[in-house]
């Protein structure tokens, strides 16, 4: 397993040994010794999944606190586009984004710690997008701004997405009073 540092710092890639024949593969998608070495002291107690068609963009959400969240994601089936935006306030980087392209074929995943907002474009349909979580989802603790803000300028390469009316409600990141 080979852990990658980002421009923003805590963000991480984490790049699975494959080992592949004629049967298939196999890899370790988590191994906490792994991760401790790597400074992800994460103990997940949620995994989610969704589906979703191409060009569904979902983000830019977050938990706020008690009930903020670390993520470990990744993809299953299909690919996406997968977009984390620095919320800490103290941080040099804050209001920064960065963003990697996760995929059933790549295998990659991206750790995206508590004081990111969080979000993605899936590039195929039927994209199977799967996360652990280092807390309990609660509806109360919901944040988030909007996917396509201008002060952000994130680069989702689409000309028509798939929003959900509460994105599409989301407050302008201008607007938005981060909790970290």
């Amino acid at each position: 397993m080979e852990i990658i540092t980002t421009e923003l710092e805590g963000l991480l890639i984490i790049k699975p040994q494959i080992f592949e024949d004629a049967r298939g593969y196999f890899f370790e998608s988590f191994n906490r010794e792994k991760f401790l070495q790597a400074g992800i002291d994460a103990a997940f107690v949620q995994d989610n999944e969704s589906k979703s068609t191409k060009d569904v963009v979902r983000g830019m959400h977050l938990q706020a606190p008690p009930f903020e969240q670390g993520k470990l994601v990744r993809v299953m089936r299909g690919a996406v586009l997968d977009v984390a935006v620095d919320i800490r306030k103290i941080s040099p980087t804050f209001g920064k984004w960065a963003a990697i392209e996760l995929s059933a074929k790549n295998k990659l995943m991206y750790w995206i710690p508590a004081g990111f907002a969080h979000g993605f474009r899936t590039l195929e349909d039927e994209t199977v997008f799967f996360y652990k979580c280092t807390n309990v989802y609660n509806q109360g603790a919901e944040m988030g701004f909007r996917w396509n803000d201008p002060d952000i300028n994130i680069d989702w390469g689409t000309s028509s997405p798939i929003i959900s009316e509460r994105d599409r409600r989301a407050p302008l990141f201008r607007d938005f009073v981060s909790p970290f």
